[in-house]
């Protein structure tokens, strides 16, 4: 049988949790063996622990703080001290396992060390799954200068990450197109398609029941449009917060923002002090809750930062479509979200700038007061996801990879 080396920043506690990493790992365990290596920020205060489920065993590395983190500083140093940390801990834990393939994914860009190793000693097979272009998305949205010594350093790292990878899977078209672009020196072949994928539950699981509407004081009949996730910079807070101002204009509706991050704080201070018709705000939830909730919601929404010229695709786009939610989406004109939207018809799109507000909330308007549309949106997007995002379909890519790539010869 196979074995995975898989490389991550998520936090794999219970392996029976649910998204795009561990959907993946889930199914891809039913061919390989899988070897997880995954961080125990310090704030927790456990120690590093190897735990074993089936055909995966998850080696929880004891690291510094990378998530939620009281300084940018504190957060850069912790993730450059990752990978020696994850090495320290994979020669220990894994000594005498020998790595068919070294998986891994982006953030962060700082593994190459790590995937060298077992391309020289192991002679392993390597597969980036690139989620965010970095440097450039923080430099599109000022968190980096262009050109300034963390851009240089920043972006020699991500080409050397390209170098070293036998494939870099994308997630879309759009990121193909702008890796080729922005790295005319990379191999074409070894830029590939690599979707945020998930094992879709059926149908059933999302039948709504209305206990969380109750237990919100949400009535029955109206209609839920439900951010779910990060609120940091990357997701246009300002065109946020101004859609929640315009919100009451959009009858017998509610905006419900679900999540956490750097600009909670800035969020919940806004609502409290302005108090918006039918907003509501909830603190990040445990994915249980936050599932139970999702099921009574009927539109699902998505924000971007109009700055961004790196295609991003959010990965709560998988999460609307397996609950056949339709979207409203404000965001970039990089990223493939608009055509999926508006070419699949699951849902409106519009450029997350000011002076489009009025846009977003007419097209907001349409869906609160079509419920035939909304069900036939929401159902598009379900066999988008069953056409395009399942984990099968990602997993059987990167085997059919490992097993047509034996003879020792990296690209």
């Amino acid at each position: 049988m196979k074995k995975i080396l898989f490389l991550t920043l998520v936090g794999f506690e219970n392996i029976e949790d649910r998204g795009i990493y561990y959907d993946l790992v889930k199914t891809l365990s039913e061919t390989c063996e899988v070897y997880v290596v995954t961080p125990r920020e310090k704030k927790t205060n456990l120690e590093t622990e190897l735990a074993q489920y089936k055909n995966i065993k998850v080696l929880k590395v004891k690291t510094g703080n990378v998530t939620q983190c009281k300084s940018l500083l504190e957060k850069g140093l912790s993730t450059l001290m990752i990978e020696r940390q994850y090495m320290k801990a994979i020669n220990k834990y894994f000594t005498g396992v020998r790595f068919d393939l070294v998986l891994y994914s982006t953030p962060p860009i700082t593994f190459t060390n790590i995937i060298r190793k077992f391309q020289k000693t192991h002679n392993s097979k390597t597969y980036l799954m690139l989620k965010d272009i970095f440097p450039q998305n923080a430099v599109d949205i000022g968190f980096i200068k262009e050109n300034g010594f963390l851009h240089k350093y920043f972006r020699k790292k991500e080409i050397d990450l390209y170098n070293v990878s036998d494939k870099v899977g994308c997630t879309s078209e759009n990121n193909i197109n702008f890796i080729k672009k922005h790295n005319p020196t990379l191999c074409n072949d070894k830029i590939v398609i690599c979707r945020n994928s998930i094992d879709p539950r059926p149908s059933e699981y999302f039948k709504r029941t209305n206990i969380a509407r109750r237990s919100l004081n949400i009535p029955d009949d109206a209609v839920i449009f439900l951010y779910g996730g990060n609120l940091g910079k990357p997701q246009a807070i300002d065109f946020l917060l101004l859609f929640a101002d315009n919100f009451h204009r959009v009858q017998n509706s509610y905006l419900l923002i679900v999540g956490k991050g750097s600009e909670y704080n800035r969020i919940d201070s806004y609502i409290k002090n302005n108090n918006p018709k039918n907003v509501i705000l909830l603190n990040g939830l445990p994915k249980k809750e936050y599932n139970a909730i999702m099921t009574d919601c009927d539109v699902g929404l998505v924000f971007l930062d109009h700055r961004f010229t790196v295609p991003n695709n959010p990965a709560r786009f998988t999460e609307y479509m397996e609950a056949s939610m339709p979207m409203l989406a404000a965001t970039d004109t990089a990223t493939d979200t608009r055509e999926w939207l508006e070419d699949k018809k699951i849902g409106f799109w519009v450029e997350s700038k000011q002076e489009n507000i009025e846009d977003m909330i007419k097209k907001a308007q349409i869906l609160a007061n079509d419920s035939k549309l909304r069900t036939e949106y929401g159902r598009n997007g379900r066999m988008f996801l069953e056409e395009k995002f399942t984990t099968k379909e990602t997993a059987k890519a990167i085997i059919t990879f490992l097993e047509n790539n034996q003879n020792g010869d990296h690209r």
